[in-house]
Order: C-alpha cells, then structure tokens, then sequence
C-alpha cells in the first residue's frame, strides 16, 4: 500500500472514530523541523512494498503531541484489536484480570460453575455490545491532537 493509500486510510478511521487530529505535511515548505522530528523520533520505519528498507522513516507516523505512538502497521493492528485509543494514549490500558492461586487455566469446579460462567460471559458480551453503540464514543478524550 502507498504512503498515500495509508495517510487516507488513517485519516478515515480517525474521523469515522470521532478522535481530534492534526495533519503535518512534512512536504511542504517550512515543515523541515517537523520531518527531522519525526525521523528522529519514529522508532519503526513503516516500510512499504515498495519500500521494504526505508532509510528514513515513512509516513504516517502518528504521534499524541511528542509522544510516539508508532507508524501505520502499529495503527491498523491498533484499530483491528480495537486497542486504538489506548494506542494513542488517549486512555489507559485495560488492567490485567487477576486469577485466583496464580492459574490462567483453572477449570470450573463443576459443572454447574461452567454453566454460570458461561451465562456471565454471555451477560458481558451484551452488555459490550450495548455500550459499543453509545453517543459519544470517547471523541470527548481527545484533548491533545495527534499528529499524522
């Protein structure tokens, strides 16, 4: 995919999401400070086919003011976890889920605990779906704008 193709691509997420950014083309005159600042502060090069060994970073790379956040591959995976805001660093990330005695794969004492495990996950993803549809969708977040 181009430069270009993937500038669209992010461009169109953030605005389907509802999340404030600002662009900074680092072609145009007077933008020399923001391109040295971003290849020296892009930790991946976003290499493209075209392009497999960038000497120089490639853009998009997305910053929250001069905080890196990463280059496109970083964003699209972002968004397809939908891990986006947290990729952004506009909310933090979700806490790890404690398990009890330290055993991620403790299985249910009966099988009754099973049954009602499995009717609390389905109760939570009602409950994630319901919410996915509410007003608002984090837009209020984003009070640092991001640069792409």
């Amino acid at each position: 995919m181009s430069v270009k193709k993937r500038q669209q691509r992010v461009t169109m997420i953030m605005e389907s999401k509802h999340i404030e950014y600002t662009i900074i083309d680092i072609t145009e005159p007077g933008k020399e400070g923001e391109k040295d600042f971003m290849q020296t502060n892009a930790q991946h090069k976003g290499c493209t086919i075209s392009d497999p060994n960038p000497r120089h970073a490639l853009p998009p790379q997305l910053f929250n003011d001069t905080e890196y956040c990463g280059d496109y591959d970083d964003f699209d995976m972002a968004n397809e976890i939908d891990n986006l805001e947290v990729f952004l660093k506009l909310a933090e990330p979700a806490p790890e889920p404690e398990h009890k005695n330290g055993d991620e794969t403790a299985p249910p004492a009966t099988e009754e605990d099973a049954v009602a495990g499995e009717d609390e996950d389905e109760n939570k993803e009602n409950k994630t779906e319901d919410n996915n549809g509410a007003a608002g969708d984090g837009a209020e977040v984003a009070e640092s704008a991001n640069e792409v």
